[in-house]
């Protein structure tokens, strides 16, 4: 990847279930270092686009590329550059939420200083008292927060968040803006979706505004 190549790309990628068109032709690019946020009403189409980047969601047509790498084609090289964090998070029936960021950290050859990491992450987000405790047993709130610790305890080249604000506080959302805002530094990009005028109005450099599967606005922000 030399320095002009977008950290993430697609290029025509729409998405069809049977006869409903989710996503028409989306061409995206984002830079490294880059935050991008998606807005847009319900069923206009950021979580469609959000599963098929990450390629959860096989797209119908067009190409996604991930540091360069062709997620369909080169899905092992890609993935290890990419972390996603969707909307309803799926966990393992067998193990804890410390086994969870451990199974994570492992899977990416990141477990050096990962005790450490866990803790403050942990804490900070209040589940430090339950993470010897399964998933399946906490609420919807904690769940989500739960998905959104498996996506920062790895570093990532490209996030994926959908909708990660919609489970935190005002204290919780400070800490996710300042974690972000920390990886844009270390040049790490960000697509997110989110209702949320914090995120926006402190991390955008660009905002997306989808309407019915296709971008309507793409607007450069003055992130504070």
């Amino acid at each position: 990847m030399t320095p002009t190549t977008p950290a993430l790309q697609t290029i025509g990628l729409t998405k069809k279930f049977k006869d409903f068109q989710a996503l028409y032709p989306i061409d995206l690019s984002i830079a490294p270092g880059e935050l991008v946020v998606l807005q847009g009403h319900n069923g206009s189409g950021k979580t469609t686009l959000l599963n098929c980047i990450s390629y959860l969601l096989p797209p119908t047509t067009g190409n996604i590329k991930v540091m360069g790498f062709d997620i369909i084609k080169q899905e092992k090289e890609a993935r290890e550059h990419l972390a996603y964090v969707p909307d309803v998070p799926r966990f393992f029936l067998e193990l804890t939420a410390w086994e969870h960021l451990r199974f994570i950290a492992a899977a990416n050859s990141t477990l050096d200083g990962f005790d450490q990491r866990a803790e403050k992450l942990l804490k900070d987000f209040g589940l430090w008292h339950v993470r010897e405790h399964f998933p399946h047993h906490f609420s919807r709130g904690m769940r989500l927060k739960l998905g959104l610790l498996l996506g920062l305890i790895r570093p990532s080249n490209v996030l994926l968040l959908d909708e990660p604000t919609s489970a935190l506080d005002t204290q919780g959302t400070e800490l996710l803006v300042e974690e972000l805002q920390r990886r844009k530094e270390q040049g790490s990009s960000i697509l997110l979706s989110s209702h949320s005028p914090q995120l926006t109005s402190q991390l955008a450099d660009r905002t997306l505004e989808l309407v019915e599967g296709r971008i309507a606005s793409d607007s450069s922000t003055l992130a504070s």
